[in-house]
């Protein structure tokens, strides 16, 4: 059976000649034959053919600053749509794979190892696991949604191409629209001519939600569904596994401009979107429902429902029974929908929970199971009562965030005014005060009283005040999570369950509504985890706010910070041991954690392979549930494109169904001592290496030198500013700008610098080659941390990186780049005697997408080095330089 007609060359190759066309016909064919010698150069270059890349260097500076535009322009749109190729590719082995029974990582290869325990082992795992992807609106997007709104439309006619049987003239019709779309998406300004709002944020993140995940979760519950029937006696029922969430609209961490009307409005429209699916849904099944009542015993269940409804909604009952008479399920789901079109309305009888919801879906499937339609409960109740169980009333539920300095000034503040010096106190005054004041009934301070406060404490205090409205609202759990960022001491989190307290969103011991959730991200933290947490678990107030959530602890680490403080393999190792010590701090205290991992798109930032990162994870922190982010181009290239967003979903699933089922039958997984003390030493001196790195004088000069910095901080990528203070330090820079500038600049260090030093400490104090390679071979920590090292030493291009640090002022430059240079070498070395084998990474689709893209890219390298040099640029050299930015983070498919 032929599932495809078409390949990822062909693809390339058409797409390619067709963006020529167009280039040519929208400018000149001079313009166009610069492009093309800008490619074939390029290309020559890669292939031997041509000795050095100065013709090319020279070709490049000697264009117009017009032409220097158009190729800038060129290169990143070819980027745009062989990204859309190469897509279609994965779709492709997906498809191909699941037909041939060969997909990896697939539910059914979860369901064959749950099928080696008994029952009750797999019904404990199912109900265990809650996997729960986070949206943040961190900026590292940097396309604009119009040009993803065209791409997405030219992807769909590449499916239509590919999967369907056309004859020749709806063939030419597809690819006259293709053609149309490229011609629009070369007209449409590629650069954002204003920096994005909170609310663009949270708009871009609510598309995926309700255009792709909506209609695939559902589809990865049927999966399971029937893999768990075909290997696991008893047929367990499958419970509520996913569950998504989001900071886009609700995370203030150094970001002034998300105000308490843009969380409303978030929320607002959020719900509006979900409400409007449901009806969508239940207006479908009303048309498949037409059962006739007098055929049928719906039930008496169903009748005391619908009379209930009748009751509830008189008037709509009436009309429901004129236009449905006798067709008891259509009745039903009309009144359903009426409910569902006054949640949040002034008229009584919404649906006040979404528990009431699921309680009528299940009332419909049945009497429907009752009547023998049990496949019609399979094929269309299922799907929707699956789609609420994920989705709630809220769509997502919001994360709040927030620094915790912003906390403790916000308190310091406002007690002031009750003659209270709150900076003065001690930490253990600190906690005594605010344990006192949280379990006292009279409020302390008076979140209206905002007058005389600073406008930062002003909007703390505001923002606590309106979370008990939201919650009223929207309901606790659309809104029911507080992150601290920075959190290092236990008053950081005891502030803001004060804070909590006094807007009245917790009344102990009877009710907390919401989680607070510590971000551990420095190295003093967590270093420090046992002195934290252990003191809040013993913390008389605290211990009630968390029996009133269910004794389940969430604890964010960070690794974005975490990576810039301590470098890449020491904050990787720090993460592992704090993870475990973390889980026997939460067992001592008879505690079910939830890790929350702070992940970006980039290696250095806790990027790579989700599926196996959940499994190198050590058993003792695999409780079942786990949160994790998602963020910036990630989400485009993971959640997309349908079939990538089930797959994507499938592997988190698969990976932590055998994760949670490793945890039971061995909760401590075997590390050897050996293993242990050999990370120690190299970590250690990793550590040590990187940070003399960065502290070296002058590296903060050679930095913004020799990458794009500056440009990047005037990229409008997001809402948030680059930097917390705007100084220029290593320190004050956030994670994503400084992993962007390495990354435009081909020399990725963030995600290898220090590992070679680390691996030859260890050999030096007489540790062996042959040690290292079995840690490799069984250790998953260890052989993951590496692989994922490998990747960024793929993607990294010294030669390019070199015409970079050209730029630096020669004595930063002599000092520094050799010493990359060096580290660089040798890591790739040391890695691939470690993992046995000829080359650095282990995935042959990489090589196939470095040796294709790398020749595009590099002339935008080297067309932004030559802007970045200039002293002085024009406003269309400005533009041309910003539009590199965007060019080599498509065609690097990476930005932070």
């Amino acid at each position: 059976m032929r599932l495809h007609s078409r390949g990822v060359r062909q693809d390339v190759r058409e797409l390619g000649a067709l963006l020529g066309d167009v280039l040519e016909g929208q400018t000149s064919r001079k313009a166009f034959e610069a492009v093309e010698s800008s490619r074939r150069s390029s290309i020559e270059y890669r292939s031997g053919e041509r000795e050095s890349r100065e013709s090319l260097i020279a070709e490049l500076e000697e264009l117009s600053p017009h032409q220097q535009r158009i190729v800038a322009r060129g290169f990143t749109t070819y980027f745009e749509l062989i990204n859309l190729a190469e897509e279609r590719e994965r779709v492709r082995t997906i498809r191909t794979d699941s037909h041939e029974g060969t997909l990896e990582d697939s539910l059914e290869t979860a369901a064959e190892e749950l099928g080696e325990a008994d029952v009750e082992t797999v019904r404990e795992i199912l109900d265990d696991v809650l996997i729960e992807p986070t949206f943040t609106a961190h900026p590292t997007e940097a396309r604009r949604k119009t040009v993803k709104s065209k791409l997405r439309e030219i992807s769909t006619y590449l499916e239509t191409l590919d999967e369907q049987l056309l004859t020749e003239k709806e063939e030419s019709q597809v690819w006259r629209d293709i053609d149309a779309e490229i011609t629009s998406l070369w007209q449409t300004p590629q650069v954002r001519n204003r920096q994005p709002e909170p609310e663009d944020e949270a708009r871009n993140v609510q598309w995926y939600l309700e255009n792709t995940l909506f209609d695939v979760v559902g589809e990865v519950y049927d999966e399971l569904d029937d893999a768990i029937d075909a290997e696991v006696s008893g047929s367990p029922d499958i419970p509520k596994l996913f569950e998504f969430r989001s900071w886009a609209g609700s995370d203030r961490d150094g970001n002034p401009h998300v105000t308490p009307e843009v969380t409303a409005n978030t929320l607002e429209r959020q719900r509006e979107v979900v409400l409007e699916k449901y009806r969508d849904q239940l207006k479908r099944l009303s048309g498949v429902l037409s059962q006739d009542g007098s055929r049928i015993d719906a039930g008496s269940a169903f009748q005391a429902s619908l009379e209930r409804d009748r009751e509830r909604l008189p008037g709509s009952a009436r009309t429901a029974e004129e236009r449905y008479l006798g067709e008891p399920y259509r009745q039903k789901l009309k009144l359903m929908r009426e409910r569902l079109d006054r949640v949040g309305d002034v008229r009584p009888g919404g649906y006040d929970e979404v528990d009431d919801l699921i309680e009528d879906l299940e009332v419909v499937a049945q009497s429907l199971r009752n009547n023998g339609a049990e496949s019609v409960v399979e094929a269309h109740v299922d799907p929707i009562r699956r789609q609420v169980a994920t989705f709630g009333l809220s769509l997502a539920s919001l994360d709040l965030r927030d620094h915790q300095q912003k906390h403790t000034d916000a308190i310091a503040e406002a007690l002031e005014a009750e003659g209270i010096d709150y900076h003065d106190l001690s930490e253990d005054e600190r906690v005594e005060f605010l344990t006192d004041a949280v379990l006292q009934d009279e409020p302390v301070i008076d979140l209206g009283e905002t007058a005389k406060l600073s406008d930062d404490s002003a909007r703390v205090l505001e923002l606590f005040d309106s979370l008990a409205e939201w919650q009223t609202e929207y309901g606790v759990h659309a809104i029911d999570t507080y992150c601290i960022s920075m959190t290092e001491e236990p008053s950081h989190v005891l502030e803001v369950l004060f804070l909590a307290d006094q807007a009245g969103v917790i009344s102990l011991p009877e009710h907390s509504g919401i989680d607070i959730v510590p971000l551990l991200e420095t190295e003093y933290a967590l270093s420090g985890a046992r002195r934290i947490m252990g003191t809040l678990f013993e913390n008389e107030a605290y211990a009630q706010a968390l029996e009133a959530r269910g004794r389940t602890q969430e604890i964010m680490l960070g690794y974005s910070d975490s990576n810039k403080e301590n470098g890449f393999l020491a904050a990787n190792w720090s993460l592992y041991k704090n993870q475990r010590r973390l889980g026997e701090i939460c067992d001592d205290h008879d505690v079910t954690m939830r890790l929350f991992h702070g992940r970006g798109g980039s290696i250095s930032r806790g990027g790579g392979p989700m599926n196996e990162a959940l499994l190198a994870l050590p058993n003792s922190t695999v409780t079942g549930q786990v949160k994790f982010t998602e963020q910036g181009e990630a989400i485009a290239e993971k959640y997309a494109n349908p079939r990538i967003a089930e797959r994507n979903i499938e592997q988190m699933l698969n990976a932590q169904l055998r994760a949670r089922k490793r945890a039971v039958d061995r909760p401590e997984e075997e590390v050897h001592e050996e293993w242990i003390e050999a990370m120690e030493t190299m970590a250690d001196t990793a550590r040590q290496e990187y940070r003399d790195l960065l502290e070296s004088d002058g590296f903060v000069q050679y930095f913004e030198q020799a990458t794009p910095i500056t440009v990047i901080e005037d990229l409008d990528l997001g809402s948030r500013p680059a930097s917390r203070s705007g100084e220029r330090t290593v320190e004050d820079l956030r994670a994503i700008p400084w992993v962007f500038s390495w990354t435009q600049s081909r020399c990725i260090l963030p995600g290898w610098y220090a590992i070679a030093t680390g691996i030859d400490a260890f050999l030096e104090e007489g540790g062996s080659m042959e040690t290292l390679q079995t840690m490799y071979d069984e250790w998953p920590f260890f052989r993951t941390t590496l692989d994922n090292a490998a990747l960024s030493l793929s993607r990294t291009e010294l030669e390019i990186a070199e015409r970079y640090a050209d730029m630096a002022d020669p004595d930063l430059r002599e000092r520094f780049f050799p010493r990359l240079t060096d580290e660089y070498d040798r890591a790739a070395e040391l890695i691939q005697e470690i993992g046995q084998r000829d080359r650095l990474h282990t995935r042959d689709w990489l090589g196939e997408n470095l040796e294709r893209r790398n020749p595009y890219v590099d002339p935008l390298n080297l067309l932004q080095v030559y802007l970045l040099d200039r002293t002085h640029r024009t406003d269309i050299e400005e533009r041309t330089l910003r539009l590199t930015a965007k060019g080599i983070a498509a065609g690097m498919k990476n930005t932070g």
